[in-house]
Protein backbone atom coordinates (compact mmCIF):
# COMPACT_ATOMS: atom_id res chain seq x y z
CA UNK A 1 0.00 0.00 0.00
CA UNK A 2 1.14 3.52 -0.73
CA UNK A 3 1.30 5.50 2.51
CA UNK A 4 0.03 9.06 2.29
CA UNK A 5 0.52 9.75 6.00
CA UNK A 6 3.68 11.10 7.61
CA UNK A 7 6.95 9.34 6.79
CA UNK A 8 7.17 8.21 10.42
CA UNK A 9 4.12 7.33 12.48
CA UNK A 10 3.79 6.21 16.08
CA UNK A 11 1.62 3.25 17.04
CA UNK A 12 0.53 2.96 20.66
CA UNK A 13 -0.03 -0.71 21.48
CA UNK A 14 -2.11 -1.33 24.60
CA UNK A 15 -1.42 -4.74 26.19
CA UNK A 16 -3.82 -5.70 29.01
CA UNK A 17 -2.17 -8.30 31.22
CA UNK A 18 -3.53 -10.56 33.94
CA UNK A 19 -1.33 -13.49 35.04
CA UNK A 20 0.52 -13.79 31.73
CA UNK A 21 4.03 -14.30 33.13
CA UNK A 22 4.60 -17.26 30.80
CA UNK A 23 3.98 -15.31 27.58
CA UNK A 24 4.42 -11.60 28.37
CA UNK A 25 8.12 -11.34 27.51
CA UNK A 26 7.66 -13.15 24.19
CA UNK A 27 4.61 -11.06 23.37
CA UNK A 28 6.42 -7.77 23.97
CA UNK A 29 9.47 -8.94 22.01
CA UNK A 30 7.19 -9.85 19.07
CA UNK A 31 5.56 -6.43 19.14
CA UNK A 32 8.87 -4.59 19.41
CA UNK A 33 10.08 -6.51 16.35
CA UNK A 34 7.66 -4.64 14.06
CA UNK A 35 9.29 -1.30 14.88
CA UNK A 36 11.34 0.27 12.08
CA UNK A 37 12.31 3.67 10.71
CA UNK A 38 8.77 4.38 9.50
CA UNK A 39 6.85 3.01 12.48
CA UNK A 40 7.72 3.94 16.02
CA UNK A 41 6.09 2.19 18.93
CA UNK A 42 4.71 3.08 22.33
CA UNK A 43 3.88 -0.08 24.28
CA UNK A 44 1.55 0.34 27.23
CA UNK A 45 1.39 -2.76 29.43
CA UNK A 46 -1.49 -2.54 31.90
CA UNK A 47 -1.05 -5.10 34.65
CA UNK A 48 -4.48 -5.88 36.07
CA UNK A 49 -3.35 -6.94 39.56
CA UNK A 50 -1.52 -10.07 38.41
CA UNK A 51 -0.35 -12.45 41.10
CA UNK A 52 2.11 -14.54 39.07
CA UNK A 53 4.98 -12.07 38.68
CA UNK A 54 3.74 -10.48 35.45
CA UNK A 55 4.20 -6.99 36.90
CA UNK A 56 7.84 -7.67 37.78
CA UNK A 57 8.48 -8.98 34.27
CA UNK A 58 6.80 -5.91 32.77
CA UNK A 59 8.93 -3.58 34.89
CA UNK A 60 12.06 -5.37 33.75
CA UNK A 61 11.03 -4.96 30.12
CA UNK A 62 10.32 -1.25 30.65
CA UNK A 63 13.74 -0.75 32.23
CA UNK A 64 15.37 -2.11 29.07
CA UNK A 65 13.07 -0.43 26.55
CA UNK A 66 12.17 3.27 26.99
CA UNK A 67 9.23 2.89 24.60
CA UNK A 68 7.50 0.54 27.06
CA UNK A 69 5.25 2.03 29.76
CA UNK A 70 3.93 -0.09 32.62
CA UNK A 71 0.72 0.78 34.43
CA UNK A 72 -0.85 -1.25 37.23
CA UNK A 73 -4.27 -1.78 38.81
CA UNK A 74 -4.06 -2.58 42.50
CA UNK A 75 -7.25 -4.65 42.20
CA UNK A 76 -8.32 -6.87 39.31
CA UNK A 77 -10.86 -4.91 37.28
CA UNK A 78 -11.05 -6.78 33.97
CA UNK A 79 -9.77 -6.46 30.41
CA UNK A 80 -12.06 -3.58 29.49
CA UNK A 81 -10.94 -1.55 32.50
CA UNK A 82 -7.29 -2.23 31.65
CA UNK A 83 -7.88 -1.08 28.09
CA UNK A 84 -9.47 2.16 29.28
CA UNK A 85 -6.43 2.85 31.43
CA UNK A 86 -4.03 2.14 28.56
CA UNK A 87 -6.00 4.02 25.91
CA UNK A 88 -6.10 7.13 28.09
CA UNK A 89 -2.29 7.04 28.30
CA UNK A 90 -1.72 6.52 24.56
CA UNK A 91 0.02 9.34 22.70
CA UNK A 92 0.73 7.80 19.29
CA UNK A 93 -0.95 8.54 15.97
CA UNK A 94 -2.77 5.22 16.13
CA UNK A 95 -3.83 2.86 18.93
CA UNK A 96 -3.90 -0.95 18.69
CA UNK A 97 -5.06 -3.62 21.11
CA UNK A 98 -2.72 -6.58 21.69
CA UNK A 99 -3.46 -9.49 24.02
CA UNK A 100 -0.48 -10.73 26.03
CA UNK A 101 -1.16 -14.42 25.33
CA UNK A 102 0.49 -14.84 21.89
CA UNK A 103 -2.79 -15.74 20.15
CA UNK A 104 -2.29 -12.89 17.66
CA UNK A 105 0.74 -12.21 15.46
CA UNK A 106 1.98 -8.59 15.78
CA UNK A 107 3.28 -8.74 12.21
CA UNK A 108 -0.37 -8.36 11.18
CA UNK A 109 -0.47 -4.97 12.91
CA UNK A 110 1.81 -3.56 10.22
CA UNK A 111 -0.76 -4.38 7.55
CA UNK A 112 -3.67 -3.06 9.62
CA UNK A 113 -1.89 0.22 10.36
CA UNK A 114 -1.01 0.71 6.68
CA UNK A 115 -4.70 1.24 5.89
CA UNK A 116 -4.90 3.98 8.53
CA UNK A 117 -1.74 5.57 7.20
CA UNK A 118 -3.32 5.77 3.76
CA UNK A 119 -6.05 7.83 5.43
CA UNK A 120 -8.85 5.73 3.96
CA UNK A 121 -9.98 4.35 7.32
CA UNK A 122 -10.58 5.49 10.88
CA UNK A 123 -10.73 1.97 12.33
CA UNK A 124 -9.27 -1.28 10.97
CA UNK A 125 -10.40 -4.62 12.38
CA UNK A 126 -8.45 -7.85 12.03
CA UNK A 127 -10.66 -10.86 11.26
CA UNK A 128 -9.81 -14.42 12.24
CA UNK A 129 -12.40 -15.65 9.73
CA UNK A 130 -11.08 -14.03 6.55
CA UNK A 131 -8.34 -15.77 4.54
CA UNK A 132 -4.87 -14.72 5.64
CA UNK A 133 -1.98 -16.51 7.31
CA UNK A 134 -2.38 -19.49 9.62
CA UNK A 135 -5.17 -20.45 12.04
CA UNK A 136 -5.00 -23.00 14.81
CA UNK A 137 -7.93 -25.42 14.74
CA UNK A 138 -9.74 -25.42 18.10
CA UNK A 139 -13.25 -25.08 19.55
CA UNK A 140 -16.20 -25.51 17.18
CA UNK A 141 -18.77 -24.12 19.63
CA UNK A 142 -16.63 -21.06 20.37
CA UNK A 143 -16.41 -20.40 16.64
CA UNK A 144 -20.16 -20.84 16.22
CA UNK A 145 -20.84 -18.55 19.18
CA UNK A 146 -18.52 -15.89 17.76
CA UNK A 147 -20.32 -16.02 14.43
CA UNK A 148 -23.73 -15.75 16.10
CA UNK A 149 -22.68 -12.73 18.17
CA UNK A 150 -21.14 -11.13 15.08
CA UNK A 151 -24.35 -11.74 13.11
CA UNK A 152 -26.52 -10.17 15.82
CA UNK A 153 -24.12 -7.23 16.13
CA UNK A 154 -24.17 -6.72 12.36
CA UNK A 155 -27.98 -6.77 12.31
CA UNK A 156 -28.10 -3.92 14.82
CA UNK A 157 -25.11 -1.88 13.59
CA UNK A 158 -25.74 -2.41 9.86
CA UNK A 159 -22.10 -3.42 9.40
CA UNK A 160 -20.92 -6.54 7.55
CA UNK A 161 -18.06 -7.60 9.81
CA UNK A 162 -16.94 -11.21 9.86
CA UNK A 163 -15.39 -11.13 13.36
CA UNK A 164 -16.77 -8.64 15.89
CA UNK A 165 -15.10 -10.37 18.87
CA UNK A 166 -11.54 -10.19 17.54
CA UNK A 167 -8.86 -8.59 19.70
CA UNK A 168 -7.11 -6.84 16.80
CA UNK A 169 -8.70 -3.45 16.39
CA UNK A 170 -6.60 -0.44 15.39
CA UNK A 171 -7.91 3.11 15.70
CA UNK A 172 -6.87 6.65 15.04
CA UNK A 173 -5.95 7.81 18.52
CA UNK A 174 -8.36 10.76 18.51
CA UNK A 175 -11.18 8.40 17.55
CA UNK A 176 -10.77 5.85 20.34
CA UNK A 177 -9.99 8.50 22.95
CA UNK A 178 -13.21 10.34 22.04
CA UNK A 179 -15.37 7.29 22.83
CA UNK A 180 -16.80 6.91 26.32
CA UNK A 181 -16.01 3.26 27.16
CA UNK A 182 -17.88 1.57 30.00
CA UNK A 183 -17.34 -2.20 29.97
CA UNK A 184 -14.86 -3.69 32.45
CA UNK A 185 -14.45 -7.22 31.07
CA UNK A 186 -14.73 -8.78 27.63
CA UNK A 187 -17.81 -6.69 26.86
CA UNK A 188 -15.34 -4.14 25.46
CA UNK A 189 -15.50 -5.77 22.00
CA UNK A 190 -19.27 -5.48 21.30
CA UNK A 191 -19.36 -2.12 23.05
CA UNK A 192 -16.62 -0.51 20.99
CA UNK A 193 -17.98 -1.97 17.73
CA UNK A 194 -21.42 -0.54 18.51
CA UNK A 195 -20.02 2.88 19.34
CA UNK A 196 -17.78 3.19 16.27
CA UNK A 197 -20.67 2.01 14.08
CA UNK A 198 -23.01 4.70 15.39
CA UNK A 199 -20.43 7.42 14.80
CA UNK A 200 -20.36 6.80 11.06
CA UNK A 201 -16.62 6.06 10.99
CA UNK A 202 -14.76 4.56 8.05
CA UNK A 203 -14.28 0.95 9.11
CA UNK A 204 -12.16 -1.60 7.24
CA UNK A 205 -11.53 -5.29 7.91
CA UNK A 206 -8.55 -7.49 7.00
CA UNK A 207 -7.74 -11.15 7.53
CA UNK A 208 -5.19 -12.01 10.23
CA UNK A 209 -3.44 -15.08 11.59
CA UNK A 210 -4.70 -16.66 14.79
CA UNK A 211 -3.00 -19.08 17.15
CA UNK A 212 -5.73 -19.76 19.70
CA UNK A 213 -4.93 -21.36 23.02
CA UNK A 214 -6.82 -23.88 25.12
CA UNK A 215 -8.18 -23.40 28.63
CA UNK A 216 -5.32 -25.55 29.88
CA UNK A 217 -2.95 -23.04 28.27
CA UNK A 218 -4.63 -20.12 30.04
CA UNK A 219 -7.64 -19.06 27.99
CA UNK A 220 -9.90 -16.99 30.27
CA UNK A 221 -13.10 -16.12 28.40
CA UNK A 222 -16.13 -18.21 29.40
CA UNK A 223 -19.90 -18.62 29.11
CA UNK A 224 -20.52 -15.71 31.49
CA UNK A 225 -18.67 -13.46 29.07
CA UNK A 226 -20.77 -14.76 26.16
CA UNK A 227 -23.96 -13.76 27.97
CA UNK A 228 -22.44 -10.38 28.75
CA UNK A 229 -21.53 -9.93 25.08
CA UNK A 230 -25.15 -10.65 24.13
CA UNK A 231 -26.34 -8.07 26.65
CA UNK A 232 -23.81 -5.49 25.38
CA UNK A 233 -24.89 -5.96 21.76
CA UNK A 234 -28.47 -5.15 22.73
CA UNK A 235 -27.68 -2.47 25.31
CA UNK A 236 -25.35 -0.40 23.12
CA UNK A 237 -27.24 -0.80 19.84
CA UNK A 238 -30.99 -0.88 20.47
CA UNK A 239 -31.29 2.79 21.55
CA UNK A 240 -30.19 3.75 18.01
CA UNK A 241 -32.15 1.05 16.15
CA UNK A 242 -35.07 1.84 13.81
CA UNK A 243 -38.53 1.87 15.39
CA UNK A 244 -39.58 -1.50 13.97
CA UNK A 245 -36.45 -3.16 15.37
CA UNK A 246 -36.94 -1.54 18.75
CA UNK A 247 -40.57 -2.62 18.77
CA UNK A 248 -39.64 -6.23 18.01
CA UNK A 249 -37.37 -6.34 21.06
CA UNK A 250 -39.74 -4.24 23.14
CA UNK A 251 -42.47 -6.78 22.40
CA UNK A 252 -40.39 -9.34 24.28
CA UNK A 253 -39.90 -7.04 27.28
CA UNK A 254 -43.48 -5.84 27.06
CA UNK A 255 -44.69 -9.40 26.71
CA UNK A 256 -42.92 -10.39 29.91
CA UNK A 257 -44.38 -7.36 31.70
CA UNK A 258 -47.83 -8.19 30.31
CA UNK A 259 -47.53 -11.76 31.58
CA UNK A 260 -46.64 -10.42 35.03
CA UNK A 261 -49.54 -7.97 34.83
CA UNK A 262 -51.94 -10.78 33.94
CA UNK A 263 -50.67 -13.13 36.64
CA UNK A 264 -50.97 -10.51 39.40
CA UNK A 265 -54.40 -9.38 38.21
CA UNK A 266 -55.78 -12.92 38.06
CA UNK A 267 -54.35 -13.81 41.46
CA UNK A 268 -55.85 -10.73 43.10
CA UNK A 269 -59.16 -10.99 41.26
CA UNK A 270 -59.51 -14.68 42.15
CA UNK A 271 -58.83 -13.86 45.80
CA UNK A 272 -61.80 -11.50 45.84
CA UNK A 273 -60.01 -8.16 45.51
CA UNK A 274 -62.00 -5.40 43.75
CA UNK A 275 -61.43 -4.98 40.02
CA UNK A 276 -59.99 -1.49 40.39
CA UNK A 277 -57.49 -2.53 43.07
CA UNK A 278 -56.50 -5.63 41.09
CA UNK A 279 -55.93 -3.69 37.87
CA UNK A 280 -54.04 -0.80 39.49
CA UNK A 281 -51.76 -3.01 41.57
CA UNK A 282 -50.99 -5.39 38.70
CA UNK A 283 -50.33 -2.51 36.32
CA UNK A 284 -48.05 -0.65 38.74
CA UNK A 285 -45.85 -3.67 39.42
CA UNK A 286 -45.73 -4.63 35.73
CA UNK A 287 -44.89 -1.02 34.76
CA UNK A 288 -41.95 -0.98 37.17
CA UNK A 289 -40.70 -4.29 35.75
CA UNK A 290 -41.15 -2.97 32.21
CA UNK A 291 -39.19 0.18 33.06
CA UNK A 292 -36.23 -1.85 34.35
CA UNK A 293 -36.14 -4.00 31.20
CA UNK A 294 -36.54 -0.96 28.97
CA UNK A 295 -33.58 0.96 30.34
CA UNK A 296 -31.44 -2.16 30.61
CA UNK A 297 -31.76 -3.18 26.96
CA UNK A 298 -33.76 -0.94 24.66
CA UNK A 299 -33.77 2.70 25.67
CA UNK A 300 -31.21 4.95 27.33
CA UNK A 301 -31.80 6.77 30.58
CA UNK A 302 -31.36 10.54 30.53
CA UNK A 303 -31.21 10.44 26.72
CA UNK A 304 -32.57 13.96 26.52
CA UNK A 305 -34.00 14.95 29.89
CA UNK A 306 -32.54 15.23 33.42
CA UNK A 307 -33.23 12.21 35.62
CA UNK A 308 -35.90 13.91 37.76
CA UNK A 309 -37.86 15.16 34.74
CA UNK A 310 -37.55 11.79 33.00
CA UNK A 311 -38.94 9.95 36.04
CA UNK A 312 -41.74 12.50 36.39
CA UNK A 313 -42.68 12.05 32.73
CA UNK A 314 -42.60 8.27 33.16
CA UNK A 315 -44.96 8.45 36.14
CA UNK A 316 -47.38 10.76 34.32
CA UNK A 317 -47.40 8.57 31.22
CA UNK A 318 -47.69 5.41 33.31
CA UNK A 319 -50.68 6.88 35.15
CA UNK A 320 -52.37 7.79 31.86
CA UNK A 321 -51.77 4.38 30.34
CA UNK A 322 -52.81 2.74 33.59
CA UNK A 323 -56.11 4.60 33.37
CA UNK A 324 -56.57 3.25 29.83
CA UNK A 325 -55.78 -0.25 31.14
CA UNK A 326 -58.41 0.12 33.84
CA UNK A 327 -61.10 1.44 31.49
CA UNK A 328 -60.51 -1.22 28.82
CA UNK A 329 -60.42 -4.05 31.38
CA UNK A 330 -63.61 -2.92 33.13
CA UNK A 331 -65.51 -2.37 29.86
CA UNK A 332 -64.43 -5.79 28.56
CA UNK A 333 -65.62 -7.44 31.77
CA UNK A 334 -68.91 -5.52 31.60
CA UNK A 335 -69.67 -6.84 28.11
CA UNK A 336 -69.00 -10.44 29.09
CA UNK A 337 -65.29 -11.08 28.49
CA UNK A 338 -63.58 -13.52 30.84
CA UNK A 339 -60.97 -11.99 33.17
CA UNK A 340 -58.21 -13.51 31.00
CA UNK A 341 -59.73 -12.21 27.78
CA UNK A 342 -60.31 -8.75 29.22
CA UNK A 343 -56.76 -8.47 30.48
CA UNK A 344 -55.24 -9.76 27.24
CA UNK A 345 -57.17 -7.16 25.24
CA UNK A 346 -56.03 -4.38 27.55
CA UNK A 347 -52.45 -5.66 27.49
CA UNK A 348 -52.30 -5.57 23.68
CA UNK A 349 -53.44 -1.95 23.67
CA UNK A 350 -51.08 -0.79 26.42
CA UNK A 351 -48.15 -2.60 24.74
CA UNK A 352 -48.50 -0.27 21.75
CA UNK A 353 -49.11 2.78 23.93
CA UNK A 354 -46.15 1.96 26.17
CA UNK A 355 -43.75 1.55 23.26
CA UNK A 356 -44.82 4.79 21.62
CA UNK A 357 -44.58 6.69 24.89
CA UNK A 358 -41.14 5.31 25.71
CA UNK A 359 -39.61 5.87 22.29
CA UNK A 360 -41.07 9.29 21.49
CA UNK A 361 -41.80 10.91 24.86
CA UNK A 362 -39.84 9.44 27.78
CA UNK A 363 -36.61 8.25 26.13
CA UNK A 364 -36.35 10.19 22.82
CA UNK A 365 -32.88 9.16 21.69
CA UNK A 366 -30.69 11.73 20.01
CA UNK A 367 -29.11 10.61 16.76
CA UNK A 368 -25.47 9.67 17.27
CA UNK A 369 -23.21 12.36 15.90
CA UNK A 370 -20.57 11.17 13.48
CA UNK A 371 -16.88 11.76 14.07
CA UNK A 372 -15.43 13.91 11.32
CA UNK A 373 -12.41 12.32 9.58
CA UNK A 374 -9.25 14.36 9.46
CA UNK A 375 -8.44 16.39 6.39
CA UNK A 376 -6.28 14.20 4.14
CA UNK A 377 -4.15 17.24 3.34
CA UNK A 378 -2.84 17.16 6.91
CA UNK A 379 -1.25 13.76 6.24
CA UNK A 380 0.65 14.67 3.11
Amino acid sequence: MRAVGPATATLSVVIPCFNEARTLQSCVDSVLAIQDDSLRLQLIVVDDASSDGSHTIAQGIAAAHPEVVVLRHEQNRGKGAALRTGIARASGDFVAIQDADLEYDPQDLVRLVSVLRENVADVVIGSRFLPQGYHRVLYFWHSLGNRFLTLLSNMLTDLNLSDMETCYKVFRREVIQSIHLEEDRFGFEPEVVAKIAHQGLRIYEMGISYRGRTYAEGKKIGMKDAWRALYCILHYNLPFAPAFVQFAFYSIAGGLAAALNLAIFLAMFASGAPVTASVVTAFALAAAFNYVLSIALIFRRRARYPAALEIAMFLVVAAAIGWVDLIVTRRALDVGYTPVGAKLMASAIILLLNFGARRYIIFPQRTASGWQPQNPARHK
